[in-house]
């Protein structure tokens, strides 16, 4: 069903099926399959590919060449019906993927709102992306990575496959990461090592002085106490009592599977 104030060029494809919201606008010469759903607003400037199972929200700009919810690369996928969900608000340049999930984990590739991705970024099968990121250039996420809100991947990037990226992390271009990256941190390098926190972006979004300042001790007792990994954890717990923000940092240390950049 396509909405009466859908705006589609001529030399676009819609395929039956497809669900267009009011006030989309689908350029020249982009192909949208049976199995797609855009929301109000959004903009597929042209020459797009949005295949399915596919849901985007509302307000998107997906630019020129963009191909979105491909089926993936995994070569243990068979045809599932697997799916790609994407917020609202979304910038999506030239040239960037975004691939559909797989069974072997929940299905899903997901995708947050009021992200930028730059031009080529690449979003694999089951990754979970949260809201307000930036994606640079060339910034590469294998399968099943998770990135938390905030977070800044620079240009070149490349995270390795079931990675998580913490939120607020800035991590900077060119960097190879092939273990998890904790809340907060600033990161670069192949393999990527710590540089501190992420203290810029950190004001930038309203973290007081006094939370500011009780991140950068968790941050020293993790990487420069020399303290075990352990010995850390439960010197940081004492500094989560009376922090909100350390409590997340310790829980993201907590849950890590892959263990974490030092």
């Amino acid at each position: 069903m396509i909405h009466e104030t859908a705006q589609i060029h001529p030399t676009a494809v819609v395929e039956d099926g497809a669900l267009i919201g009011a006030n989309v606008k689908i350029g020249p010469f982009c192909y949208v399959e049976n199995n797609v759903e855009i929301g109000d607003g959004t903009e597929l400037l042209s020459h797009v590919v949005v295949k399915g199972p596919t849901k985007i929200g509302q307000d998107n700009r997906i630019f020129q060449f963009a191909s979105i919810g491909e089926a993936c690369q995994d070569l243990k996928y068979k045809g599932e019906a697997t799916q790609l969900v994407i917020g609202d608000r979304n910038t999506i340049r030239e040239s960037v993927t975004m691939h559909r999930g797989t069974v072997q984990d929940q299905g899903i590739t997901q995708v947050g709102s009021d992200n930028l991705f730059m031009i080529n970024a690449h979003v694999a099968h089951d990754c979970n992306v949260g809201d307000r990121c930036i994606f640079a250039n060339n910034a590469t996420l294998a399968g099943h990575v998770t990135v938390g809100n905030y977070a800044i991947v620079g240009g070149m990037c490349a995270i390795h496959q079931f990675c998580h990226i913490g939120e607020h992390v800035m991590l900077g271009g060119g960097s190879i990461v092939v273990q998890d990256i904790p809340p907060y941190v600033t990161a670069q390098g192949n393999h990527c090592a710590p540089f501190g926190i992420n203290v810029e972006g950190l004001k930038r979004r309203g973290f007081e002085k006094s939370e500011i300042h009780a991140i950068r001790r968790a941050y020293k007792l993790l990487y420069r106490s020399g303290l075990k990994l352990d010995e850390a954890k439960t010197e940081i717990a004492k500094e989560a009592e009376s922090s909100p923000a350390v409590q997340a940092f310790l829980d993201f240390l907590m849950q890590s599977v892959r263990g974490i950049i030092r």
